[in-house]
Formats: C-alpha cells, structure tokens, sequence
C-alpha cells in the first residue's frame, strides 16, 4: 500500500520513474502560474469591457451636450438673421426715406433761389443806373455761388447715402466734350482764355448724365485756376477703355496737395489768395471723385507747379452701334424776339409764378398760370386760352408731375403744344423720363437768356 501511495506522489528514489518533491513543486508553478495567466487574461477583458462601458457613456454624454450647443447655436443664428432681415429692412426704408428727403430738399432749396434769379433778371432789364446795374451784377455773383454750393452739398450727400445710381448706355465721346467746352465757352471768354476740343468719332459705355458733370466739374476748376493759355478736352484710345482729358495751362497743384484736393472743402495754397480764382468752394474734385467711383471710372492726374494739370478718366470703349448725338440747346438768345407769344406756366410755388409774371412781361409775352390739371383745363375751356407754349414744374403737389399735365393740355387742345419741362431735381431718372416722353429739359435756377433761347427755338 505504501509503494502503490509513493508510487502515485514519487518518492525519493527516482530508479523506477517516479517523481520527487522537486519535480512535484515545479510542476505545480507551472500549473499555477498558467491559472494566474488565465485568471489575468480574465479580468483583462472585463476591465476593457468595463472600460469601454464608461467610454460610451462619456461618449454618449459629450453628444448630447454638442447637439446642445447646436440647437442653440441654430436658435442664435436664427435670432441673428431675423435682426439682420429687420435692420436691412430698416436700412432700406432709411435709403428711401433719405432719398426722398434729398429729392425734396434739392427742390425747396433751389425754388426760392429760382425765383430770385428770375426776379434778378426782370430787374436788370429795367432802366438802371450804372451804380444799379453794379449792384444786380454782384447780387447775381452771390446767387450763382450760392447755387454752386447748394448744387454741390446735394451732390455729395446723394453720393454718400447710395441714391445716385448709375444707368450706363452708348456715349459719343466728341459730342459730350464738345457739349460741355460750349458751355464753358462764355466763362472762358471773359478770361480771355481758350477752350478746344480734340476727339475721334468714338463711343463710351457709361452714364452720359454723371460723365458730363464729373467733365463738367473738371473744366470748371480749370477755368477756374487758369489765368492766361487756355483748356484742351481730349479723348485718346487706349485699348479697350478711351482716356479722357482736361487739359489746362493753369497754376497747378503742388505735390504737399495731392493727397488733399479730392477732399471736401480743400483747394490748394495758390487758390486761397485774392484775385480771380479764388471763388472756388472746394467742393467739385471730391464730387468728381465720388461720381467716378459710382461709375467705375479709373481717375488720375499729372499736375506741375505754374505749368498746368491734366485730369484723367478711364472710360470703357463701346464698339458696334454709336449713340445718337447729344440733343443741342441754344444757350444764347436768338436775334428775333419771343413778343406775342402765349404762355402756360404750370407751377406751384407763388413766388416762382410772380417772377416769371415779371421777366416774361419784359419780353413782352401773355402769361397764364396753373397748379395743376382742372386749372389748366379750365382754362382751355372757359377762358378760350391756348398756349403756344407750356412750361411746367416736373414736381407739383400732390404727387402730380409736369409731364402728365403737358399731356392733358395736349389732349384738350388737340395738337402737340411744345413744352419744357424745369425741374431742381438733379436725378438721372427725372432726366431720363423727360426725354423719354420727348420734351425739353431746363434745371433750376433757370437761367433767363437760356429760357428765353429755348422759347424761340420752339416757336419759331
């Protein structure tokens, strides 16, 4: 029994194969450390099946609170854009509402200065001393600088709020210069300087209402600042765009002022001091330079100190078709009078009306007055009146334009009556609805010799 016991276990003796106890505790780490490995391998999994547990809970939770950040994120946004619909709303109506109010400021404004134009012109066509007629000249000077700053302020307000918008067509570059030299001619003349034009036959794309005024504005300033010499009106191709240039033989710039001229109220040292030139206001390169951003028109010049500037503008070329020429307009007083002639002044200011009564009066010419259409037609009907010619206020009240009164007298009377059309809005649209409707155009303050040249022209 005790051999078959040994036997199982070994013994000491190891010459019949048995195990002693040094093999036996081997053996047994053996199979010990394999049940630790095991067990090891065990816990293992479940702590990474734990850990990953906890990993989907931190997962789950970060999720919820981004799709929570997100959904008010989103409410944020919404919020944002309502308040950015309602304030562009709000902007929009602002726009209109400034709009409107330069619109109607323009006309308030230069109302009361047409008027007194039109009166100061009645009065120097009266029997005058010399001292009297000194007087008229210096008052006429005033109104006019006057209306060049009102002009301008406008301008620039107009340009600033984004009102003045630009409507781009066919341009013949020769007849707009030659436009604007023609009327810069008298100015010049008086100074005894010279004023020339030099363009090919060629077509601009481009507002032909602002580009003549920015044209305008710079032979202006170099009429201005120009004693003795002359100005030139150039165009020159230049690939696909035409350079325009006004060209004087001036005081120049000096270059501690190029930075500045295109600012508002800025004139150079030289224009400061007393003499000719010194009625400047500062105000006509700022307007030119806002007027060629609207249209998109490269501007530069080259000036040198008692030598002269040119300015520059980079117009686009417009190939194919040309425009039509610019419509002309005497701006002097024909040889042959204007004494007989019947005329319809439809207009709703008083004092505008007692003006006009007084200047067409000198000139000889019956007068009849309406504020708007059952006035007008009245007297078609009850006072057996028909003009020869209308004139009438673009803006009456009650939103009535003049247009549509031209076209009711018209209608009443049968026949196509000529008309002009005066207006102190400077607008691009206005401009554009009157030759639209094919009728003359003259802005206020009216200038008697150019109103009176227009009369004749459609009479006679």
């Amino acid at each position: 029994m005790t051999d078959i016991i040994l036997g199982s276990y070994g013994s000491l003796d190891g010459r019949h194969g048995r195990w002693d106890d040094a093999e036996r505790v081997k053996r047994l780490e053996k199979v010990n450390a394999a049940l630790i490995d095991r067990a090891e391998r065990m816990m293992d999994k479940e702590a990474n099946a734990y850990s990953l547990f906890q990993a989907a809970i931190v997962l789950q939770q970060q999720v919820h609170q981004r799709t929570e950040e997100l959904v008010a994120a989103k409410r944020g946004l919404e919020k944002s854009n309502r308040e950015m619909l309602e304030a562009k709303e709000a902007a929009e109506i602002a726009n209109r509402s400034k709009s409107n109010f330069l619109t109607a400021a323009g006309h308030d404004l230069l109302q009361p200065l047409n008027a007194a134009r039109l009166l100061l012109s009645a009065l120097s066509e009266a029997s005058l001393s010399a001292d009297g007629q000194h007087l008229v000249g210096q008052v006429d000077r005033a109104l006019a600088s006057i209306e060049d700053l009102i002009k301008s302020v406008l301008d620039i307000s107009k340009l600033d709020a984004g009102v003045m918008v630009a409507n781009r067509g066919a341009v013949r570059a020769r007849d707009l210069l030659a436009s604007v030299a023609g009327e810069f001619a008298p100015m010049a003349s008086q100074k005894g300087l010279r004023i020339s034009v030099r363009a090919p036959d060629v077509t601009l794309l481009s507002d032909p209402v602002l580009l003549k005024r920015i044209i305008s504005n710079l032979v202006s300033n170099a009429v201005r600042y120009t004693q003795e010499g002359g100005v030139l009106l150039g165009a020159r191709r230049r690939g696909d765009t035409i350079r325009l240039d006004v060209v004087d033989t001036g005081i120049g710039i000096p270059a501690s002022c190029h930075e500045s001229i295109f600012e508002e109220f800025q004139r150079g040292p030289e224009a400061a001091q007393d003499g000719p030139g010194s009625d400047g206001l500062g105000l006509g390169l700022s307007i030119v330079r806002r007027m060629s951003d609207t249209l998109g028109h490269s501007l530069g010049f080259r000036s040198v100190v008692g030598r002269g500037s040119r300015f520059s503008l980079e117009v686009p070329r417009l190939d194919g078709a040309g425009a039509p020429p610019l419509a002309e307009q005497p701006l002097v007083p024909r040889a042959y009078g204007i004494a007989d002639a019947r005329l319809l002044l439809v207009e709703n200011d008083r004092l505008v009306v007692d003006a006009m009564r007084a200047l067409v009066a000198r000139w000889q010419c019956t007068l009849r007055f309406a504020q708007d259409i059952p006035t007008a037609l009245t007297l078609l009907e009850q006072d057996d009146f028909v003009p020869d010619l209308i004139v009438a206020d673009y803006h009456l009240d009650h939103g009535l334009c003049g247009p549509e009164v031209v076209a009711r007298v018209r209608a009443a009377a049968g026949r196509a009556i000529p008309a002009i059309i005066t207006t102190a809005d400077y607008s691009p649209q206005v401009e554009a609805e009157v030759a639209r409707q094919g009728l003359a155009l003259l802005k206020k303050p009216l200038k008697p010799a150019e109103l009176r040249a227009l009369i004749a022209h459609h009479l006679l």
